[in-house]
């Protein structure tokens, strides 16, 4: 099983009784997981958590949801394992110094978060406006998060009291209503032929934004997560395994991220493979990757696959090769 590195940050917005909530619900929003270790860092005006957890395959779904409970509590998720190891390693410097805990369960992690967020509420440190890029206070969430209902239940007190200390306007609750009567009679009386117009224009044009034919170096991507790293071409001799299968294919490009291998063989994506790549130095990359991308084509099909490892060696290895490739 590969291990991925999750971390969840709340700063003084955050609302104690839902953070606690969540943590405890871990089991029940990622029940794919099995933790492997649990950090708290207890700062002036945050309490962050980094979870590192064991997955067989990668629950996007659920991934989805939890992000979704993390946000509604007012916190942000960051999704480690996504970054290059000196990313990784810069942000952990950053974020989790000062009081760190390594927490026994979940629920230990849950009191320690909502004790450290109800005492940075009671010193008077929490803004009177969530952090820019999260949802307002005042403003409901979305009935329903991706994936169906949230089996994460805040007790309704707490929630409600953090709420209240909120104004509903910079100025107060004497914010007229009027503007908002005045919005409404023109959403009613507005005709729905333009719009369907518009939609029939633009499924016109759509085929035409989208090219034919692409160069073979970007015709096969290796994913969303990857496209930030410059891609070198390569020729290199690797082995992936699955559950089912050991299969010996070419890279033929890769990154800081991971690579792509053209073969037959493609996992399904999300599915966690272990890679044993030979260097033309002699060195080798072996770790765990997962996929993230599949190419269904006859002659140019193939997977991109994310690194995983969070092993010092392995990055020192990979650095050093992509330096030889760009110099």
């Amino acid at each position: 099983m590969a291990t991925f590195s999750l971390a969840a940050l709340w700063n003084a917005s955050a609302i104690p009784g839902h953070v606690a909530g969540i943590v405890e619900a871990i089991d029940e929003l990622l029940p794919s997981t099995q933790p492997v270790e649990i950090i708290i860092a207890l700062r002036e005006n945050e309490a962050n958590l980094e979870l590192k957890l064991e997955m067989s395959d990668f629950p996007r779904l659920e991934m989805d949801r939890f992000a979704w409970e993390i946000k509604a509590s007012k916190g942000t998720l960051v999704e480690l394992w996504k970054l290059p190891k000196s990313e990784r390693d810069a942000f952990r410097a950053a974020a989790f110094s000062g009081n760190v805990i390594t927490a026994e369960n979940y629920w230990s992690a849950a009191s320690t978060l909502k004790e450290h967020l109800e005492g940075i509420t009671a010193r008077g440190l929490k803004p009177l406006a969530p952090p820019q890029g999260l949802p307002h206070a005042n403003r409901p969430a979305p009935a329903v998060p991706p994936g169906g209902p949230s089996p994460v239940a805040a007790p309704a007190p707490a929630q409600d009291e953090a709420l209240a200390d909120e104004p509903l306007s910079p100025e107060g609750g004497d914010e007229p209503i009027e503007p908002l009567e005045t919005v409404e009679p023109e959403d009613e009386g507005e005709p729905i032929e333009p719009l369907e117009a518009v939609e029939e224009e633009d499924e016109q044009l759509q085929p035409q934004e989208q090219p034919q034919e692409q160069p073979e170096d970007l015709a096969a991507p290796s994913g969303p997560e990857l496209r930030r790293y410059k891609r070198f071409p390569v020729n290199l001799e690797m082995e992936f395994r699955t559950e089912l299968d050991f299969v010996r294919e070419h890279a033929t490009n890769i990154s800081n991220g991971g690579l792509f291998v053209r073969t037959a063989h493609r996992p399904p994506m999300d599915a966690i493979v272990r890679v044993d790549v030979r260097l033309p130095n002699g060195d080798r990359l072996q770790g765990d990757a997962l996929v993230v991308h599949v190419v269904d084509d006859p002659y140019k099909g193939g997977v991109g696959l994310a690194f995983l490892s969070d092993d010092p060696s392995f990055a020192e290895t990979l650095d050093r090769y992509l330096a030889s490739l760009a110099g």
